[in-house]
């Protein structure tokens, strides 16, 4: 019978990798991968808070979608 679709008790997957297992590890990994990236997210918005650049020179020399626009600028 090809179409057999019964199940001995031996035959279970409830601990397989495909069953309670494999939703808790997916879940683990899922949720560890979110708080990762939520960490690093935010040790990045914290380091660049405090390092804004202020324009070292003449407001008037800046020029609309320019690429010298960089030299007019300095990092603290």
């Amino acid at each position: 019978m090809a179409g057999n679709t019964q199940m001995n008790e031996n035959e279970r997957g409830v601990m397989a990798l495909h069953g309670l297992t494999g939703g808790i590890i997916a879940t683990v990994l899922l949720l560890s991968i979110v708080g990762i990236l939520t960490f690093l997210s935010i040790t990045v918005q914290a380091d660049n808070a405090t390092n804004y650049y202020q324009i070292n020179q003449d407001l008037h020399a800046l020029k609309m979608n320019s690429p010298e626009n960089m030299n007019h600028r300095t990092m603290k």
